[in-house]
């Protein structure tokens, strides 16, 4: 029997009582797992769900390490480019590729206009970083107050956001620690506060006022995103003292946050080369108590602005292996400019790839059905449903129909090669990447078939 949420109450204290939501329900269908597994991870907060009690038409998810590994995309203008139809198409653009969950990180104007869309539109949980709404109406990071942020982080959970991202665990005393790095504090978030410690001489206001947070979350079942302001935006940076620092804090906050019957969930790293993944899994989930570990990347090497979707994507893979329970896509303009839609899409359809592998790897349950469907269909050279199949179908079809159309005019009387195009392009049984004489499955399947005539297949 399905318990209703009531005001005041989370997904994490229902757990806790020994009673099954209806979000519940929804994510041990999608996760094909017994009820009772995930209300049992929900109440040992190796789970979350997020769903704000106000999002209407929200479909839950469930994020933890044993689950299948979530996408997160983020969106959002900023102070010099994008507007609320252009989010709302990327948000679109977003959820058909398979992004779990987004974030509007807007920072330009409009921000309240443009996360009450986004809500209103989507079904899947929304996130959001509040000192970014904060520092628009403050004017300035200098000009914030604590009252504000936690006014700002009210009306945002009264609005139905999901989850947000708090940077509660950088403390005044790991600034100096950033200010050895080669390039400091790379989170806006981080950076925002920082600047704010030392121009008032006085602790992050996130964690000072940490209890009054957790009592908004609660009333509203918020999930809270504990950010890793500190995290490593280089290779040179990663791993360092700063890093593990605030994650010790953050440890600290997910405790408290539990205890508080709020759900908690911890951002991670940033820029890790590829050989240090394995451990900074290790040590949050150590750390944390095995809180969901929400990673940007790990971007793997410095060097190659344009691809940051695929040198991410690498350390995602990695990083998804070993426990990361949701990735933070990285689109090709990671660095470089705002995303429009196709980079958006190219960002989803990456992290789509690096989650899946790490899901089929991991053996979660129903993970390489897709896998073996598509394998049967490469054998019976079936191309609508290998497409059907395919992560990003319009982008597969395309490819194909744009190999036939190069391949090189010529007449078709007595030429067997024009014969054979001919042929494929009403459906025959070879790609142009080899062709008829030399595909290997074409000719392997008349093999197969003299085998069985022959009696000698097995």
């Amino acid at each position: 029997m399905c318990s209703a949420k009531q005001a005041g109450e989370t997904e994490l204290t229902l757990a806790r009582a020994g009673r099954f939501s209806a979000a519940m329900a929804a994510v041990a269908r999608a996760e094909q797992r017994n009820g009772d597994e995930i209300r049992e991870g929900v109440a040992a907060g190796r789970v979350v769900i997020p769903a704000n009690r106000h999002h209407r038409e929200l479909a839950p998810i469930g994020i933890g390490r044993t689950l299948a590994v979530k996408v997160n995309a983020n969106l959002g203008t900023s102070t010099v480019s994008g507007d609320l139809p252009g989010e709302l198409r990327k948000l679109e653009t977003a959820v058909r590729h398979g992004a779990d969950t987004v974030m509007d990180l807007s920072t330009g104007p409009d921000v309240d206009r443009i996360r009450v869309a986004i809500l209103a539109a989507c079904r899947v949980p929304v996130g959001t970083v509040p000192v970014y709404e904060a520092v628009c109406l403050a004017g300035e990071p200098t000009a914030l107050t604590p009252e504000l942020l936690l006014t700002v982080i009210e009306r945002q959970a009264q609005q139905g956001v999901d989850y947000m991202t708090l940077h509660a665990g950088l403390l005044r005393r790991h600034v100096p620690l950033a200010a050895r790095r080669l390039l400091g504090i790379v989170s806006r978030g981080g950076a925002i506060l920082a600047r704010w410690m030392a121009s008032k001489g006085a602790e992050n206001p996130l964690y000072e006022r940490f209890d009054d947070i957790l009592d908004i979350c609660r009333r509203h079942d918020v999930t809270l995103s504990l950010g890793d302001g500190l995290r490593p935006g280089c290779l040179a940076d990663a791993s360092d003292e700063a890093q593990f620092a605030e994650l010790d804090v953050l440890g600290d906050l997910v405790r408290r946050s539990r205890a508080g019957g709020v759900q908690a969930m911890v951002e991670g790293p940033g820029h890790i080369p590829l050989h240090q993944i394995a451990m900074n899994m290790e040590r949050e989930r150590a750390v944390c108590d095995d809180a969901p570990f929400y990673v940007l990347g790990p971007v793997v090497t410095d060097c190659a602005p344009g691809y940051d979707h695929i040198t991410s994507a690498i350390g995602a893979a990695v990083a998804a292996l070993h426990g990361a329970a949701m990735l933070c896509y990285v689109t090709p303009k990671e660095h470089l400019g705002l995303p429009n839609e196709r980079d958006v899409r190219d960002g989803v359809i990456a992290y789509r790839i690096a989650a899946h592998a790490a899901d089929v790897a991991r053996g979660i349950p129903g993970a390489r059905d897709r896998d073996d469907a598509i394998s049967r269909a490469r054998a019976a050279f079936d191309w609508e449903q290998q497409f059907a199949l395919s992560l990003d179908p319009d982008h597969a079809r395309a490819l194909r129909n744009e190999s036939l159309a190069e391949q090189a005019p010529g007449t078709e009387g007595g030429d067997p090669e024009m014969s054979c195009r001919l042929r494929e392009k009403r459906g025959e049984h070879y790609c142009t990447m080899c062709g008829p004489a030399f595909c290997s499955m074409r000719v392997f399947a008349e093999l197969r078939r003299d085998l069985v005539e022959r009696g000698d297949e097995g």
